[in-house]
């Protein structure tokens, strides 16, 4: 047996075709759905980008316990175990958070690994190559924010120069050179169409939009008046879909490697994404700051598995989350599962037309905790103005950047270890400030049969009863730490 699993970061829902979406150009992604099975309600957990990928690893929500940072020593991780039964693994990626200080263990956990240089802020290139920038759009980080990327812009001299798709045309390497093998895993993982949303011109131009020096495609993430701004947000979505565009052109590469070699056969493919972006809607640019609405939690998932491949074309109505991928994989080659993890096998869910999932829970640790049950999503806000307190559970001390300070640590204390921690010991690290301001926001409530969009914070003290105690079960079956109940007023 074989897998692909083709990951993009930050890939926004309601941009996509198979989605609704009627303007957005990307023919490939629209095709994917009379071959793929199209998940309607897949939503993603621990929030932002490693979290999401230790979620990967893991099956297991990790919001609750601990924020950004590498892979546990405790953590079992699924790749690990593929290697361990003699499934090849290789991923191929320009993510550079996989090469910061809280993300160095996730790569390793393959067998093989690629990487190419050149997203976002990659801190390790010479400042000396920076482009001339003009780019002054009020929406945009301010110049001193992306010195680096502008040092990366600088090595973009075609398209093949960009990091996504010499990403992709890495994974096109490796399936020429293995489709005639077995037992092996691939994960191309692109990290656009996250932001800035530079491309070439051709790919704008598909857009109406000018080559001008006044461009909204690297968006600062801030609270904004939508209505007040609406033309730059309109340009800004469009900066965003020429970004989409772009990389459906070269997902068709490995499309019509699984046509050519008919690898439909015996190969499952999946298209996934950590989550959405917020690009106006709810006043809010970004994705890190809670509460996570629909735009940002709510993501895009196609599947296709070998033995259901009556299936293609359909879609699938049932709850299903990122924690659920890693499961998958590991019934895909027939490997048994023999952790407690939170997610289950959405291959499970195809054989029987059956839930998986009665509730679902994501969020970011110290913001807002959020639960689904199919129809209503509650986000539960801090019950205590200092939204405190904010207690994390770790044998790691790395930031996404550094370290914790020194001070934290002096204050830690080894506790007994749990069903997080596969009961290893770990330590408990109090903080004196949490960067999230939940109690502020306060408790949310929408019904998503009669409002997709979450316009509307339901006051219906019954709903808010029976999700809040749904919300407690659902945090007492992870093992949430005392301090979140605490921290949630659920004590």
């Amino acid at each position: 047996m074989k897998a692909v699993m083709i990951m993009f970061d930050t890939l926004t829902r309601k941009f996509l075709p198979n989605y609704g979406n009627d303007w957005v150009q990307a023919p490939t992604f629209k095709k994917l759905s009379e071959k793929m099975v199209t998940f309607d309600n897949f939503y993603g957990g621990s929030m932002p980008c490693m979290p999401a990928r230790r979620e990967l690893h893991t099956g297991k929500y990790n919001f609750l316990h601990r924020s950004w940072g590498q892979l546990e020593v405790f953590d079992h991780s699924i790749f690990e175990i593929l290697q361990n039964h003699k499934i090849y693994t290789h991923i191929v990626t320009d993510h550079s958070h996989y090469w910061e200080d809280g993300g160095a263990t996730y790569h390793t956990r393959y067998n093989t690994w690629e990487g190419f240089r050149g997203q976002e802020n990659d801190r390790w290139m010479s400042l000396k190559n920076q482009i001339e920038y003009n780019n002054l759009n009020k929406l945009n980080k301010p110049k001193e924010k992306i010195q680096y990327n502008l040092a990366n812009r600088s090595q973009l001299l075609a398209e093949d120069d960009y990091s996504s798709v010499q990403t992709i045309d890495a994974g096109v390497r490796f399936i020429n050179q293995y489709k005639d093998e077995d037992n092996w895993f691939l994960q191309i993982e692109c990290f656009d169409p996250h932001e800035p949303f530079v491309v070439p011109q051709k790919y704008r131009d598909l857009y109406d939009l000018k080559a001008t020096d006044n461009i909204p495609n690297y968006p600062k993430y801030q609270f904004i008046d939508a209505e007040a701004n609406k033309e730059e947000i309109a340009l800004m979505r469009k900066e965003y879909a020429a970004l989409i565009s772009m990389i459906d052109v070269h997902l068709k590469k490995v499309i019509d490697l699984f046509d050519k070699h008919n690898l439909w056969v015996d190969t499952m493919l999946m298209i996934n994404t950590d989550h959405g972006f917020s690009l106006g809607e709810h006043n809010f640019i970004g994705k890190n700051s809670a509460p996570f609405y629909n735009e940002v939690i709510h993501i895009p998932f196609l599947l296709y598995v070998p033995q259901f491949k009556q299936l293609k074309g359909t879609r699938i109505t049932e709850v299903a989350q990122t924690i659920d991928i890693p499961l998958t994989i590991l019934e895909h080659f027939q490997i048994k599962n023999e952790d407690d993890r939170d997610g289950k096998s959405i291959i499970n869910l195809l054989a029987k037309q059956m839930k998986n999932h009665e509730a679902i829970l994501f969020g970011i640790n110290g913001g807002h905790v959020g639960i689904f049950d199919g129809k209503y999503i509650y986000m539960r806000a801090s019950a205590h103005p200092n939204n405190l307190p904010f207690t994390q559970y770790t044998l790691n001390f790395n930031l996404m950047r550094g370290f914790l300070p020194t001070q934290l640590l002096q204050a830690m204390e080894l506790v007994k270890g749990s069903r997080f921690s596969n009961n290893v010991p770990v330590l408990k690290i109090n903080f004196p400030m949490n960067p999230f301001d939940s109690y502020r926001t306060g408790h949310l409530l929408f019904d998503l049969e009669t409002d997709q969009d979450q316009l509307h914070n339901l006051k219906d003290a019954e709903i808010e009863k029976m999700m809040m105690q749904k919300l407690i079960a659902k945090l007492k079956a992870v093992d949430c730490p005392i301090e979140e109940f605490q921290r949630l007023g659920l004590d």
